[in-house]
């Protein structure tokens, strides 16, 4: 069972998610609202995984992904795309991101992601 924190700005995207993950068997330890609460989030609660969603408001997924890399390098974090952010994508694998889960949200695709890396 992993620890996940769960960084997304929308309140329907979080609910979905966390569903999924503790049905999973995971634990959601905490959500956030944006990047930059994220960040603060994942320096209090210790997380195993940290799901990101790239474009939230304050500061986007990128920008907390460097700053989590930054503070802890081994921590393995998701990112949560929409369809068609390629490009963002690949900017986020040379950050240290570990995998991808698209939106609209997939069950058994974000359950074998999580698994893998828990």
């Amino acid at each position: 069972m992993a620890k996940i924190l769960i960084v997304d700005d929308s309140r329907t995207s979080r609910k979905v998610l966390r569903g999924i993950l503790e049905e999973g068997g995971h634990e959601v330890v905490d959500e956030a609202v944006n990047g930059q609460e994220g960040v603060q989030k994942f320096q209090a609660c210790k997380p195993d995984i940290v799901t990101m969603d790239i474009t939230m408001p304050v500061l986007d997924g990128m920008e907390a992904l460097k700053m989590i890399k930054a503070l802890k390098p081994d921590m393995k974090v998701v990112m949560v795309t929409a369809a068609g952010q390629k490009s963002k994508m690949i900017d986020c694998i040379k950050l240290g991101a570990n995998e991808f889960l698209t939106k609209p949200f997939d069950k058994e695709e974000i359950v074998s992601v999580i698994n893998k890396l828990s």
